[in-house]
């Protein structure tokens, strides 16, 4: 799925979007929050799927 620097990657991405807009005020936006919640959901299936094939190897 993802590798550890794109996992990374997102996560800065993530990071810096809340923080970016939350200080221009728009953080409650529904664009704004769709895609970042789904960037966090990327990241945490992720997680979840790499942990998950490691124990079945």
């Amino acid at each position: 799925m993802l590798s550890s620097k794109q996992s990374l990657a997102l996560t800065g991405f993530i990071t810096a979007g809340i923080f970016i807009f939350g200080i221009l005020d728009i953080l409650d936006n529904f664009i704004v929050l769709t895609v970042l919640t789904l960037m966090f959901f990327a990241v945490v299936l992720n997680l979840l799927y790499t942990n998950y094939k490691h124990k079945q190897d």
